[in-house]
């Protein structure tokens, strides 16, 4: 009834009733059976070659080809299970740890911006000889809006602390004051409600505020009428005006909540030499950086020239905004990702070799297919159907590995950092990870598929269908199986020597001298109400009954507040100029902190000459300063600076201090940055209502943590507090101690990873290589030969093998530690230590991995051997 395709099975027995049928009539006519079935068969013609026309008729051929190709590979890989899971294994956590470092990098300078034509954005700085990219004051930023040609649009922005009235009592909440253009130069628009609107709030007061999308979510539940409503920020009410997108990010305050309209009446914005603003522009069509920067620099020269009291030696600086978002994270992850390229490198070497060996043992498999008719093509499409079969079920599974590799490492990144690094957010398996996936994959297929094909080029079929045919072997490892362990032995050379490098420097950074006792102290920063603490009376008032409370708990030994703990930053700084010191116009920049009388003794600080601020230095008595030493060793070579008198460029009588005291350099920047001069001055001479307290306990310092708060909290419920922590977890929590971390350890992970793969991949070559000269081995031994000899002559072979790996992999690792030179602290990128230390470890770990196959051919009896041959 219904058509259908008649099977190979049906169309055989077709023929075979047919042949029947023939024969039959044969025989009726007087003929044999034989003779009939023969005549039968030979007026039919070729069986089999009629089955096969028929077979072939349905069927497309390269199809069916590559089906039985398929089978016969997963087969092949079934019947050597061991083969296929190291394979496979190797081959997926190269994959893994290449896809999952790319997603980072992906996410991190590969992805534009979340901005409207991000590439035309740039951030604006001011620099001077000691700091090249530093924030803006709100006077030059109105001159340099009105003078450029240039910017289409030019914004600037500061981070703000809030204290944040809730139902619950009061928060400490992150917020930025952006003029009121900020969101139209980025492109960004609010999903809800409205943005600034132009010269709102520098006209007069607009208490107005957008919220980012999370704090929608988490406090207002995405209300939608929470347009118009409004939220109290430091005492004051602010109106709700718009929501920000959920895909929008700003990485230098990744952790905003608020952002509010930038006021020209804040004190500081009224002064210009008061530093406070970071800027972005975009750039008009056309423009280029260094045209947008030679621009602001004739600018600035202007400047110079009309207030040389505060912008003198004062330039400009313009950076592309990826720059200024990715900082120091750039080549952090390209030296990772190379990490990563070249383990998976040694893993595709050490499959290779895998293969080569197989090859070896297949080769009478090839001959007998050659001998059949089996063309070259054909066996290289065999080879290739293999490499793909073996590649597929390690991509993948190097797939599902990156997708876990990068939930591990998000977990791993603490929360400060985290916060820094938005453009994080939602990361995963995207297309651009897959597309690596499959670039890699096909490298591989490629690979894996031209090592046994280049046993083709080998083959003898005579020779191969007989039961010897070692020579050929010995050949191809000679010219081929030594090379790849060799490359896979300086690859991972490379690798142990950045980790070195990466470890070592990971180590002298987190023991450089900080000249102060970072054990045992507790610190948290906190931000009092101005309308209880608005004036410097009550602001002294509360740093005193703050100290006093604390210092009354149980094992607390010192408190001290500071206007920034150490290692925060070298910012919040301030022009100074000695006085009866000859003035050549030179601006010095430095940071300056505002201290308690007991604040250097709790952080157990050296005091090199002079006194400590005392208790009863307030407004009441002639400013005092205390200086570090890298000022009194820079600013007074070669005399005593107790005594000496430090003010502002035009050394106004309000601003001179004097200086009683010089303590040790305390690292008030990164870990691995500079350290700078720098000023001290006594709280109850320029108290604030914003403020970090360091306690120092006999104690673990964890377990008073919970305490601290408790006795803020007791003092005034309204004072906000935040970064409840110990010292310790700031050091090692910061975003520096990190990036050097993670560096070490995932280039660690990658070396030790690629050291075993090389030492494998060397005991296979010299165990293959023994293997195929047992009959040479054993004629040694019958002539006389010593098992030390034997000994010699496999270890020479690894000798040899490892020299030439650990030669070209020390040149390699010298070449690559230069350019990743800027990520280590306090080492050289040719380290002779760290050199030598890998030297020796692959030496030592190649010899033992050699040592076996030399073991086992000094072990060879002759007679067995020659019996055998």
């Amino acid at each position: 009834m219904f058509k259908r395709t008649r099977s190979t099975k049906d169309f055989a027995d077709e023929i075979k009733a047919h042949l029947e049928l023939e024969a039959e009539d044969l025989r009726h006519e007087g003929f044999s059976e034989a003779e009939a079935h023969r005549k039968a068969k030979v007026e039919f013609g070729n069986v089999s070659a009629a089955q096969e026309r028929f077979y072939l008729r349905t069927r497309i051929l390269w199809f069916d080809n590559l089906l039985r190709d398929v089978k016969f590979a997963v087969r092949q890989l079934v019947k050597h299970p061991g083969f296929a899971a190291t394979a496979i294994l190797v081959l997926a956590l190269g994959i893994g740890a290449c896809v999952s470092i790319f997603a980072f990098v992906d996410a991190a300078l590969v992805r534009p911006l979340p901005y409207e034509n991000p590439s035309r954005l740039v951030g604006v700085y001011e620099s001077t000889v000691l700091c090249p990219h530093c924030t803006l004051s709100y006077l030059d930023y109105l001159d340099w809006k009105k003078n450029n040609q240039v910017f289409s649009s030019f914004d600037v922005w500061r981070s703000s602390e809030y204290l944040l009235k809730t139902t619950s009592g009061v928060e400490s909440s992150v917020g930025m004051r952006t003029s009121s253009g900020f969101f139209r130069t980025l492109g960004v628009r609010p999903v809800l409600g409205r943005d600034f609107y132009p010269g709102e709030g520098s006209s007069g007061p607009a208490n107005t505020a957008l919220l980012s999308y999370s704090t929608w979510q988490r406090r207002f539940g995405r209300r939608q009428d929470v347009i118009g409503q409004t939220v109290t920020l430091d005492d004051t009410a602010y109106t709700i005006i718009g929501i920000l997108p959920n895909t929008f990010q700003f990485a230098p305050r990744g952790n905003a909540e608020f952002w509010v309209p930038l006021n020209d009446r804040d004190p500081c914005e009224q002064r210009r030499f008061c530093h406070s603003l970071d800027g972005i522009a975009r750039l008009k069509d056309g423009v280029p950086v260094r045209n947008a920067l030679a621009d602001l620099v004739s600018i600035a020269r202007q400047l110079e020239m009309q207030y040389p009291a505060s912008n003198h030696g004062q330039g400009a600086a313009v950076m592309p905004l990826s720059d200024v978002i990715i900082g120091d994270l750039r080549p952090v992850l390209l030296v990772l990702q190379a990490g990563a390229g070249l383990l998976l490198l040694i893993a595709d070497l050490n499959i290779a070799s895998l293969l080569l060996v197989r090859s070896e043992s297949r080769k009478q498999e090839i001959a007998v297919r050659g001998a059949l008719g089996a063309s070259s093509i054909r066996l290289i499409r065999q080879f290739v159907t293999e490499g793909l079969v073996l590649v597929m079920a390690g991509s993948f599974l190097g797939v599902v590995l990156a997708d876990g590799n990068m939930l591990l490492i998000l977990k791993l990144i603490p929360t400060s950092v985290r916060t820094g690094m938005p453009f994080l957010q939602g990361l995963g398996l995207n297309g651009h990870c897959i597309v690596l996936a499959a670039a890699v994959s096909l490298l591989s297929v490629g690979l894996f598929s031209i090592t046994p094909a280049l046993r083709l080029s080998s083959t003898n079929l005579q020779r191969d269908l007989s039961e010897g045919g070692r020579a050929s072997a010995n050949n191809l490892w000679r010219r081929l199986g030594s090379k790849l362990v060799a490359v896979e032995l300086a690859t991972a050379v490379v690798l142990l020597v950045a980790a070195g490098l990466f470890g070592k420097s990971l180590h002298r950074l987190l023991n450089i001298n900080l000249n102060f006792q970072p054990g045992h102290l507790a610190t948290l920063e906190i931000e009092a109400p101005q309308s209880r603490y608005g004036s410097d009376k009550q602001a002294v008032a509360l740093g005193r009954e703050i100290v006093d409370r604390i210092s009354g708990l149980p094992g607390v030994e010192a408190v001290g507040l500071t206007s920034d703990l150490p290692l925060t930053c070298n910012c919040d700084t301030t022009v100074i100029r000695i006085a009866g010191h000859p003035w050549k116009g030179e601006r010095i920049d430095v940071p300056f902190r505002i201290v308690s009388p007991r604040y250097f003794e709790t952080l157990q600080a050296k005091l090199l000459s002079g006194h400590y601020f005392a208790e009863t230095d307030d407004s009441s008595k002639p400013g005092a300063m205390i200086i570090n030493r890298t000022l009194a060793k820079r600013f007074f070579p070669g005399e005593d600076p107790v005594g000496k008198k430090i003010g502002d460029l035009e050394l106004s009588p309000q601003s001179l201090r004097e200086i009683v005291g010089v303590v040790d350099d305390l690292r008030e920047g990164a870990l691995d940055s500079e350290v700078w001069p720098a000023v001290y001055l006594p709280f109850n001479q320029a108290p604030s209502i914003s403020f970090a307290i360091a306690v120092r306990s006999s104690q673990e310092e964890q377990t008073l943590l919970p305490t601290l708060t408790k006795v803020i909290r007791r003092i005034n419920p309204e004072i906000g507090v935040k970064n409840v922590t110990t010292m310790n977890q700031r050091i090692n929590e910061s975003q520096t101690a990190y990036l050097h971390r993670s560096s070490t350890w995932l280039v660690g992970g990658f070396a030790g990873f690629a050291l075993v793969l090389g030492v494998v991949g060397l005991y296979g070559v010299v165990a293959y290589s023994v293997s195929q000269r047992t009959r040479e081995i054993g004629i040694r031994m019958a002539l006389g030969a010593q098992r030390s000899s034997v000994y010699g002559i496999v270890m020479r072979q690894a000798g040899w093998l490892t020299l030439a790996g650990l030669a070209t992999g020390l040149v390699c690792s010298v070449c690559a530690s230069m350019f990743m030179h800027k990520l280590l602290f306090g080492v050289q990128a040719w380290d002779p230590m760290t050199l030598a230390g890998v030297a020796l470890l692959l030496g030592l770990a190649s010899m033992a991995a050699s040592f076996l196959p030399a073991r086992r051919a000094a072990s060879v009896n002759p007679t067995d051997a020659l019996r055998a041959e």
